[in-house]
């Protein structure tokens, strides 16, 4: 698969097929859509405006960070149309239909609620396009719109992580019947939570009375991408300069976890641009949460999902690194991942002594005997019993960060003596 040439899109899907029947699968289970969305999704960095995620090719290396943005997107649309489609899926044949039809709705979606990059429905020379060609040059025309700046994470974050909400709107969209009232609906809808946005960034920014130098370029680099009417403009402006409190912000979340778990992550991403979450701050935090309804487990989890993405692609992420210490980043996740774990501890010490491949493991690893296939096995049995907890079949987990030393320094220091009891 190649990116930069036509007929990527059909590629694309072809190589992924196999996980999105794993999906079509999945959604059959009692998980709600958008818990399972937001595992998927948040790993791949597209929330934060990032594409540091893992893309399942040996040549992503070499893509640039527009191509990988643009198999992000991709991905996450026909995920998306996959988990809320509100048919059973039971064989290849009702997968096929469903991404065909997501083919569509991604042109009839973006053609009606993002007129500014609209693809017409036949070449110049009056054939009809099929819906495979609009998607992907729809797609291509939509990330053109994005920054390309690895030098610069919140550049990126502010600029990209609108990319989300595409995803969001078009999981609506996928469930109406399209005509103009639809259509404007939909832009007004883009429009209100693009302004949401900017007031979550001014009131995470103001929280603290001192708005800092960081903070204030925050809203720069927003107004740039963001597409705002210049009414809407002139209002953000006024927003961030004066400030707002939470109960007037009236956030249009409607009653959608996903998008709530979106602008809590905008809030915290904006509070750590001037390195330092102080006590003030954490409690603006706490206040959203109880906006949303969200508990404070949920704050949690959003602040670990931060840190384990950031902690993964840590080598990636450069402007970070000028901005947090990645010890204090360490440490802080490893806290609260601990916490679950001792909540957890007897039922993750019954799933892995259930794993018969563990026994003769945790013996040579108390022995410190351990090679490296044998550690990665440990690993992996580890991994995939902590995924069991509740939090982490919602909340994705670091991988590549939790490697066996990680892992035996964050479980309980007598864990392996009781699996073996």
């Amino acid at each position: 698969m190649n990116p930069s040439e036509p007929g990527w899109l059909k590629d694309f899907i072809e190589s992924r097929r196999s996980q999105f029947e794993d999906l079509s699968y999945e959604g059959t289970k009692s998980t709600h859509p958008e818990f399972s969305l937001y595992r998927i999704i948040q790993p791949t960095g597209l929330m934060y405006g990032q594409s540091v995620g893992s893309l399942e090719s040996s040549t992503s290396k070499n893509w640039t960070e527009r191509e990988k943005m643009k198999i992000l997107l991709a991905e996450c649309l026909i995920t998306s149309s996959v988990l809320f489609f509100d048919k059973p899926i039971k064989k290849q044949e009702d997968l096929n239909k469903v991404i065909e039809k997501t083919l569509e709705n991604i042109g009839d979606f973006y053609n009606s609620v993002f007129p500014e990059i609209s693809i017409p429905a036949k070449t110049m020379f009056g054939r009809k396009k099929q819906p495979i060609e609009i998607a992907e040059r729809i797609i291509e025309k939509r990330v053109e719109f994005t920054v390309e700046n690895r030098n610069n994470f919140w550049a990126q974050f502010f600029h990209n992580s609108l990319l989300f909400l595409d995803v969001f709107i078009f999981g609506q969209w996928i469930h109406t019947n399209a005509d103009r009232i639809v259509a404007d609906f939909f832009k007004y809808e883009r429009e209100e939570l693009r302004f949401s946005v900017v007031k979550i960034i001014a009131g995470a920014a103001h929280s603290n009375v001192t708005v800092e130098f960081e903070e204030r370029k925050l809203l720069e680099y927003f107004l740039n991408s963001s597409g705002l009417s210049p009414e809407k403009r002139k209002q953000a402006q006024v927003i961030f300069d004066q400030g707002i409190e939470i109960k007037a912000m009236n956030l249009p979340t409607n009653n959608s976890w996903i998008l709530k778990k979106y602008f809590l992550e905008m809030a915290i991403l904006t509070l750590w641009a001037d390195k330092k979450v102080d006590e003030v701050e954490i409690n603006f935090l706490r206040e959203l949460c109880a906006y949303f309804n969200f508990n404070e487990d949920d704050m949690e989890n959003s602040l670990m999902a931060i840190e384990g993405f950031v902690l993964e692609h840590w080598d990636q992420l450069s402007m970070l690194q000028n901005k947090k210490d990645y010890n204090e980043v360490s440490e802080q996740f490893v806290k609260r991942i601990s916490k679950i774990i001792d909540r957890n501890k007897n039922r993750l010490i019954r799933d892995v002594r259930e794993n018969r491949k563990s026994q003769a493991l945790i013996t040579k690893a108390k022995a410190g005997q351990l090679d490296e296939l044998e550690a990665a096995a440990m690993q992996d049995i580890l991994i995939q019993s902590l995924k069991k907890i509740p939090t982490f079949s919602i909340t994705p987990l670091p991988e590549r960060f939790l490697a066996l030393p990680m892992l035996l320094r964050i479980l309980p220091s007598n864990f392996f003596n009781e699996v073996s009891a």
